[in-house]
């Protein structure tokens, strides 16, 4: 079998900046993947090969993949808790359930104080 190469091999440059507007245009005014990197003349795998790079090089936040649904909460049987100026003295028997950016998900009561909410979350997530 004989190849022949009919013209210079193509391979572009991408700078960081580019790639980043390429990965963010999927899902703008409901484009998809193959759309974007139809547009481009780049392979969907790029698109997706970029995004985990970008993600690595912490120019591309998960956020921007993050979805967020309504959420309706059902009271239960409240307990009493110890006297506090300034709280009510029954409360939802109820934790709050957040996903990390890595994976992990952290399940609390409502009234931790966010300074150690804080400190708890850059602990989980530096482990």
């Amino acid at each position: 079998m004989r190849g022949d190469i009919l013209g210079a091999e193509r391979r572009r440059r991408w700078r960081d900046e580019d790639k980043l507007a390429i990965v963010t245009a999927v899902g703008v005014d409901g484009a998809s993947v193959t759309q974007v990197a139809q547009r481009h003349d780049i392979t969907r795998q790029q698109i997706y090969t970029w995004r985990h790079e970008l993600r690595k090089k912490g120019l591309l936040s998960a956020a921007c993949d993050t979805l967020f649904l309504p959420v309706e909460l059902e009271l239960q049987e409240a307990l009493p808790i110890a006297a506090e100026p300034n709280v009510d003295r029954r409360l939802p028997r109820s934790l709050v359930e957040l996903q990390l950016a890595n994976g992990r998900c952290l399940r609390f009561d409502p009234l931790i104080e966010p300074a150690s909410l804080m400190r708890v979350i850059q602990t989980v997530e530096a482990a």
